[in-house]
């Protein structure tokens, strides 16, 4: 493996990871963005879903930009707007600073997500074996460290400009820097439909995908905006313990990706998606039936293991399906990240109420175990990586373009 591939990899890495540090620093502090700026509980929810809706018109405007702009450039120059951004919601002192600052930030997030899973997923092409898992563990790495940084800043009673203004002033030269290293592949020649191949984007080709990836995003933010409220409501634990679920979720989550490239290594995509789903549903299920809390922080830890795989694996096939023309896949593919994350938490808040918590937590499981019906989307016999299902490593090379 080339030097060029190897600090292409350390490179996007390392933007994978700052990503998570800003919108954990984000998402973190939302009662403190809200007691900042006198935003009401009734006004809240508008400003909260304005985040994913503009983050999806950025993923959708990268599938254009990068006809003509490389995902590398994007990239580049679209994570120091979400770092600044994410400056400007802590500096500002009016509601409309705060609105501009969270459309900057939902906008450049969304080129940003699309930019770097274009470029993971060219890069294991060249690499020719499963490393998606790793950016995104990455990415988990960076979620705890600023979840630490706003507990910290909370802890201390600093203001949010305080607690922002230090992670700009490190992260924005480091990613500029590290930014010189990104590698852009190149898309295989389209071939004729007769070899088997796809050189356009079908949708209907792509839609088991992005329900797949629908549903990663409603049980991750299940357990993002739920698990606290669950712990202590329902299951009777402490204020204190019912904190614990969500770190529990993160570090589970990244230490299954983590491993999970070995995973799909040596069985497949296919039965690593199989197997997370199945773990994901069980740990719906042992929180839905759980007795008591700790019983429900095992369900927690169950629901990180399995959902963690789904994601990376998702983006990585779409890449796969279409190599031709693997960009524009992941930027629609990406789409449904957002559209997950707007319906999840509203779902179960709203059958928690009608019904009960303990059943709002079944719907997510059922939807989980739907993966299951579309597995064979990941187990394209050409992708498969190591274990015996290794490919020779120039036959995989695609700009923005993925294996597994």
């Amino acid at each position: 493996m080339t030097d060029v591939l190897r600090r292409g990899r350390a490179s996007l890495a390392f933007g994978f990871c700052v990503q998570g540090v800003a919108f954990a620093l984000l998402v973190t502090r939302i009662p403190a963005i809200q007691d900042r700026y006198g935003v009401s509980d009734a006004l809240l929810p508008a400003f909260l879903a304005a985040v994913p809706i503009l983050a999806g018109v950025g993923s959708v405007s990268t599938e254009r930009l990068v006809k003509r702009v490389p995902p590398s450039r994007l990239l580049r120059w679209s994570q120091p707007v979400v770092l600044l951004a994410l400056l400007g919601v802590g500096a500002g002192q009016r509601m409309v600073e705060l609105g501009v600052a969270l459309a900057a930030f939902g906008l450049a997030v969304g080129v940003l997500d699309a930019s770097m899973n274009m470029l993971g997923v060219s890069l294991q092409r060249s690499y020719g074996r499963s490393i998606m898992l790793s950016f995104h563990a990455a990415y988990s790495l960076g979620g705890i460290v600023g979840a630490s940084m706003a507990w910290a800043g909370a802890h201390w009673g600093l203001a949010l400009w305080v607690s922002y203004l230090p992670v700009a002033l490190v992260l924005l030269p480091a990613v500029l820097v590290g930014s010189r290293w990104y590698v852009d592949g190149d898309d295989p020649a389209p071939v004729e439909e007769t070899a088997g191949e796809r050189p356009a984007v079908v949708f209907r080709w792509l839609l088991p995908l992005c329900l797949v990836m629908t549903v990663a995003y409603i049980g991750d933010s299940t357990v993002s905006n739920w698990s606290a409220k669950y712990l202590q409501d329902v299951l009777g634990s402490s204020e204190q313990l019912a904190t614990v679920p969500y770190n529990v979720y993160m570090v589970t989550t990244l230490l299954g990706r983590a491993i999970g490239d070995f995973g799909v290594r040596r069985f497949g995509a296919a039965a690593v998606v199989r197997g997370g789903a199945l773990v994901a549903a069980g740990g719906f299920a042992v929180v839905a039936g759980a007795p008591g809390a700790w019983v429900g922080m095992l369900g927690f830890t169950l629901l990180g293991l399995g959902l963690c795989v789904l994601v990376p694996q998702t983006f990585a096939a779409a890449g796969r399906l279409f190599p031709g023309a693997s960009d524009a896949a992941v930027a629609r593919l990406n789409v449904f990240n957002y559209v997950g994350f707007l319906i999840g938490s509203p779902l179960v808040g709203a059958l928690g109420d009608m019904w009960s918590y303990r059943g709002a937590m079944l719907v997510p499981m059922v939807l989980v175990l739907v993966t299951l019906v579309y597995a064979r989307s990941f187990a394209a016999q050409p992708d498969r990586y190591g274990g015996g299902h290794e490919r020779p490593r120039t036959a995989d090379v695609g700009r923005g373009s993925n294996g597994l």
